[in-house]
């Protein structure tokens, strides 16, 4: 019995009752935030940090495999430097806080509190860059960046955020577009195969990219209630920063010229899309290779039993581990097993292992998918590499069900009423002609509220027509409601 009245885990709001609800009745009982005092911030708890600091090791793994090196840039940025890339001051200016006095005293040049950083870095890469010799410069920062949000959502859009922002330079166009498509090849290889959701890889419009670049690539996600997602951004700016900036370097024939720049970066709103597109009524639900924790221990019994039962489990807490596998052991008399199941299934850990002594004196232990919810015996000898091969399977399919939710729920529309029907009635992503007129995507935006997601670089089909003017499509284009 425990020795407390701790109760089950409450009760979350079902997704089709509610899913913003659901979404945060999660991720408050799961303890991954906390509000802040400040408006639109959150605080990381542990458990929510936890799930960053994965995504921050597999993704600098990835990036410095690749040459890039860590570097930091100050937070505050001098208004000034805004003014020297029109459209990438235009474009932020809304969402910019600024700092006006300091020590009591008003400041000469008002700071901008970063949004991101490609003036400030622009500034610093034209006093680095003088030589073809000192190029390519592939940098990264890990940092925090303010936007001043009018609607937030925890994770997945706060005044204040986390990500990572890759910045480089190149001696050629050809040199800047080959390291836009190769970082926005390695987000989708991270989105998919470490956090197991799919992504609809594409080129975004001119209303929809990045203030400042030429053209911007995005990975798109499709959450469960049917609205997208902006998974990650890569952009190649072109030689709008390094003109703005004058970041010049004398090339081999002697010739000083522009550099090409590109930017990069993904943030914790990929938080807010593995909660919304693994979860279920249940809560979380983790993929192996991002679950803090992959498999816990919890030893059952009656008190007589107890002693010999937990050392059992200590002692296969230590067989798993060997394995390099991410296991935990509750063996808290405070709380029942009814209500550390409930608990750790709510939390998204991938295997429970339930240990008792007639499983014991019967060589196995009971093992649970938190995917599934399979149950199934195991015997002792093969623990260890059952454990392995199903943390694989649970991985696997995970992204398979992602995928064939994405799959199923992306349709096609011939014309603006059938687009129409489907962005109100069913959701999901809408492939549409599109003739390359901004006045038709803006169309599209104020009747529907769907947006443009990007220009797909595999569409599944071509269409012919616009679904809005009629008149020839340049491009098949996603559309979504998005966050």
């Amino acid at each position: 019995m425990p020795k407390s009245d701790k109760s089950f885990v409450k009760e979350i709001t079902p997704q089709s009752e509610d899913f913003s609800r659901w979404y945060i009745d999660v991720i408050r009982r799961a303890d991954l935030m906390d509000y802040a005092p400040v408006r639109g911030c959150i605080v990381f708890k542990p458990d929510g940090y936890a799930l960053w600091e994965a995504c921050q090791q597999e993704l600098d793994r990835r990036f410095k495999e690749t040459g890039h090196r860590n570097a930091y840039f100050p937070l505050f940025i001098p208004e000034s430097f805004f003014q020297k890339e029109k459209e990438h001051v235009e474009g932020f200016n809304p969402e910019l806080p600024w700092v006006t006095e300091a020590g009591g005293e008003k400041l000469e040049e008002r700071l901008a509190v970063r949004p991101t950083s490609e003036t400030i870095i622009g500034h610093m890469y034209a006093q680095w860059i003088q030589s073809y010799r000192d190029l390519p410069v592939l940098i990264n920062q890990w940092a925090n960046v303010v936007r001043w949000e009018k609607r937030t959502l925890p994770f997945l859009r706060t005044s204040e955020f986390l990500w990572q922002e890759g910045h480089t330079a190149h001696a050629t166009a050809e040199e800047a577009i080959a390291e836009t498509e190769q970082m926005l090849n390695i987000y989708t290889d991270f989105v998919e195969n470490f956090l197991a959701i799919p992504v609809f890889k594409g080129q975004k419009t001119p209303l929809e990219k990045f203030a400042g670049a030429v053209s911007t690539y995005s990975i798109e996600a499709l959450m469960k209630d049917g609205k997208a997602l902006q998974a990650a951004t890569s952009h190649y700016l072109g030689q709008n920063f390094a003109k703005g900036f004058e970041i010049q370097f004398l090339d081999k024939d002697n010739e000083r010229k522009y550099v090409h720049t590109t930017s990069w970066g993904i943030s914790t709103r990929i938080l807010g899309a593995l909660i919304m597109v693994h979860g279920d009524d249940r809560g979380l639900a983790l993929p192996p290779k991002i679950a803090p924790t992959q498999v816990m221990i919890i030893p059952i019994g009656p008190q007589k039993e107890r002693e010999r039962v937990v050392t059992h489990a200590k002692d296969l807490l230590k067989r798993i581990s060997k394995r390099n596998i991410r296991v935990q052991m509750d063996a808290n008399e405070d709380t029942s097993p009814g209500w550390k199941f409930n608990e750790y299934e709510m939390r998204g850990i991938p295997i429970r292992l339930e240990v008792g002594p007639r499983d014991m004196d019967a060589g196995q232990v009971v093992l649970v998918r938190r995917d599934t919810g399979d149950k199934q015996a195991i015997a002792i000898d093969k623990l260890e590499e059952t454990v392995e091969q199903l943390l694989t399977d649970i991985q696997q399919n995970m992204y398979r069900k992602a995928k064939q939710f994405a799959e199923e729920n992306s349709r096609i529309a011939a014309s603006f009423t059938e687009l129409d029907d489907i962005i109100q009635n069913q959701r999901g992503f809408v492939l549409a002609g599109w003739c390359g007129d901004n006045v038709c995507e803006l169309t599209i935006k104020e009747k529907t509220g769907a947006t443009s997601r990007n220009i797909p670089f595999e569409p599944p089909t071509h269409l012919q027509t616009c679904v809005v003017c009629g008149s020839e499509a340049k491009h098949s284009v996603w559309y979504a409601k998005s966050y």
